[in-house]
C-alpha cells in the first residue's frame, strides 16, 4: 500500500517537473519577474513600459526565432550580429543611392540570404563545423562594414524610414508587429508542415532522416538562408531605429539571441527546441534588462546579475 502511494506521489512529482522543464516553467519564471519588478519600480508595470518591453525584445526576437531553425538541425550561427550590421550598412547605402525604401530593403534581405547560403555551402558542402564557418564570417561580415564605412554611421536616411523601426501603429510598435509576424510564420511552418518536422528529425537523428528519404543537404542549407534573412531583417529594424546605419550595431547580438534559444528549452545537440519556448526566453531576457534599467542597476552589474538568473532558470528546468 505504502509502496503503491510512494509510486503515485514519485509520479506526480515526475509530472510537475516535466511541465515546470517546457514552456509552462518559463511562463512561471516570467511572471515572477514581473512581479519583482512591479514590486520594485512603479513605473514598470503600466502598459506603456510593457510595450516598450515588447519593442526592446523585437529584434532579438525575429533572431532568435532564425537561430532556433538553426539550432534544431544542431547547427549554430555566430554571425548574426555582424550579419544584421553588414545589412544595415547595405541597406543604408542602397537608400541613399536609388531614395527607395523597398529597393533597399530588398536589397538588405537578399544581402542576408547570400551570406546565410555562403555559411550553409561551406558547412554543409565543404564538411566544415558551423561554429568555425560562422566564427570565421562573424569577422568578415563585420569588417567588411567597417571597410564600406571607413567606420563611420551612414546618416541622414529619408525620415519615413523609420516607421519600422520607431513608429507605431496606435499604441504598438511596428517593429512588435513585425516579431510577432515572423512568430506565426515560423510557428506554423514548424509545427503544420511536414517541412518542420524534416527539420527536426534531420537534427535528433541525422542518419535515420536520410534513410527516410529526407534531403537533408537541402533543410540544412535552407536554414542558414532563413537565419541569413532574420538577421537581415533585425538589422534593418535596427537601423530604422537608429535612422542610421552603424557598422558596429548589433554587437554581442548573438549572445542574447542564443541565450533566448536555449533558456527557451532548445538543445545544442539539435532536435528539440520550439518559436514559443524562444518568445518566452526573449521575453524574460527583456523583462530582466527592462526591470533593472528602471530600478536603476548599474549597466556593468546588470550583466552578472542577468546572467545569474538565466543560469537559476536553467538549472530549475533541468532534470535531476
Amino acid at each position: 500500500m505504502n509502496e503503491n502511494i510512494i509510486g503515485i506521489n514519485s509520479s506526480k512529482g515526475n509530472k510537475i517537473r516535466k511541465l515546470l522543464k517546457g514552456e509552462l516553467g518559463l511562463i512561471l519564471i516570467l511572471v515572477v519577474m514581473l512581479l519583482v519588478f512591479s514590486f520594485l519600480s512603479p513605473y514598470f508595470f503600466t502598459s506603456r513600459n510593457l510595450l516598450n518591453i515588447t519593442r526592446q525584445v523585437s529584434i532579438t526576437l525575429i533572431v532568435a526565432i532564425g537561430m532556433t531553425f538553426i539550432i534544431l538541425t544542431g547547427e549554430i550561427d555566430l554571425s548574426v550580429g555582424s550579419v544584421a550590421a553588414l545589412v544595415g550598412v547595405a541597406t543604408a547605402f542602397t537608400l541613399k543611392q536609388t531614395g527607395s525604401i523597398f529597393v533597399a530593403i530588398l536589397v538588405g534581405i537578399c544581402f542576408g540570404a547570400v551570406l546565410g547560403l555562403i555559411n550553409g555551402v561551406i558547412t554543409v558542402y565543404g564538411k566544415v563545423q558551423s561554429f568555425i564557418v560562422t566564427l570565421a564570417m562573424l569577422g568578415i561580415a563585420r569588417g567588411i562594414a567597417l571597410v564600406w564605412t571607413n567606420g563611420k554611421p551612414i546618416s541622414q536616411l529619408p525620415a519615413n524610414f523609420s516607421a519600422m523601426g520607431a513608429g507605431y501603429i496606435g499604441p504598438v510598435p511596428i517593429s512588435t508587429i513585425i516579431a510577432a509576424c515572423v512568430f506565426i510564420a515560423a510557428y506554423f511552418y514548424l509545427n503544420k508542415t511536414k517541412h518542420g518536422v524534416y527539420i527536426k528529425s534531420i537534427g535528433a537523428n541525422r542518419e535515420a532522416a536520410k534513410l527516410s528519404a529526407i534531403p537533408v543537404n537541402k533543410y540544412r542549407l535552407l536554414v542558414f538562408i532563413i537565419i541569413g534573412c532574420l538577421a537581415a531583417l533585425g538589422g534593418i529594424v535596427t537601423t530604422s531605429r537608429l535612422l542610421s546605419a552603424q557598422p558596429t550595431a548589433s554587437e554581442g547580438l548573438e549572445m542574447s539571441v542564443i541565450a533566448a534559444v536555449i533558456l527557451g528549452g532548445a538543445s545544442l545537440s539539435g532536435g528539440v527546441g520550439t518559436v514559443l519556448g524562444t518568445l518566452l526566453g526573449a521575453m524574460l531576457i527583456g523583462v530582466i534588462d527592462n526591470g533593472m534599467n528602471l530600478i536603476g542597476v548599474s549597466s556593468f552589474f546588470q550583466q552578472i546579475v542577468k546572467g545569474v538568473i538565466i543560469l537559476v532558470a536553467v538549472l530549475a528546468k533541468r532534470e535531476n
